[in-house]
């Protein structure tokens, strides 16, 4: 089968949305790299779906590096023969505090993971879906609902997620004369260990605090298996899927 075939890499496949749509790609009959920096989350992932080293590969790897990044994509082509998808989702965030009181270290750890490291993957998938025989690919970005609607005290999350969309849009037009589809995906309070915090109260922008209500992620790992199933000449460019209640839809 053509869905059998396909080459997946996951970044942030440890834990969370990664390892959602890592285990629902590897349930689906795809072969997949599973990379983010701890690899014992990475071998857990992989082995919860009972993947074999004829399915899965996982490496342990920094995005922020360019090196661990070349790693990763030259580990899959030697191991696979091909990228036919990438879901560029790892992502990290900066404690919520005015732009004056931001690290500016933290500042740089956002950038260097939710752009540079991003745009570093896209750079090896796009390259290697362009020279590959059938051509051609699909990347898939995770962005957020933060790029259009941001939450209070979320500027360095923000402007990445911004970078991101722009990412989208430019890949998905220059990957039409090499038969590269891109997407990107918002999502709205998934259920993870990142919004846990949610269950508690989070501040709104009005001053107020709410407990906010949660989806389970596996919706957003069938949205994305939607996504990637799709024919390389059909595309979901953004696709929001989110909590029903959460505040967004009248946010402010």
């Amino acid at each position: 089968m053509e869905q059998q075939s396909k080459i997946a890499v996951v970044t942030g496949a440890g834990t969370g949305i990664g390892k959602a749509v890592a285990q629902i790609f590897l349930k689906n009959g795809y072969r997949v790299t599973l990379t983010g920096r701890r690899s014992e989350l990475l071998d857990q992932a992989a082995q919860e779906v009972g993947a074999t080293d004829e399915n899965a590969l996982c490496l342990a790897a920094d995005i922020r590096r360019d090196a661990d990044v070349d790693r990763v994509f030259d580990g899959t082509i030697q191991r696979f023969g091909r990228v036919d998808l990438l879901f560029n989702n790892a992502g990290v965030g900066a404690p919520a505090v005015d732009i004056d009181e931001l690290d500016v270290e933290h500042w740089r750890a956002v950038m260097e993971t939710n752009i540079h490291g991003a745009v570093m993957c896209a750079r090896r998938a796009f390259g290697q879906m362009k020279k590959q025989s059938p051509k051609g690919g699909r990347i898939i970005n995770n962005g957020s609902i933060s790029a259009y609607a941001p939450r209070v005290n979320s500027l360095p999350y923000t402007v990445s997620k911004h970078a991101m969309s722009g990412l989208t849009r430019s890949l998905a037009l220059d990957g039409r004369a090499h038969d590269i589809a891109c997407g990107q995906i918002d999502i709205g309070n998934a259920e993870t260990d990142l919004t846990q915090r949610m269950k508690a109260g989070i501040r709104q922008a009005n001053g107020s605090t709410m407990v906010e209500p949660l989806m389970d992620v596996a919706h957003v790992a069938t949205s994305v298996l939607h996504m990637a199933n799709l024919p390389l000449d059909t595309n979901v460019l953004f696709m929001n899927v989110m909590a029903r209640d959460m505040p967004f839809v009248g946010r402010g």
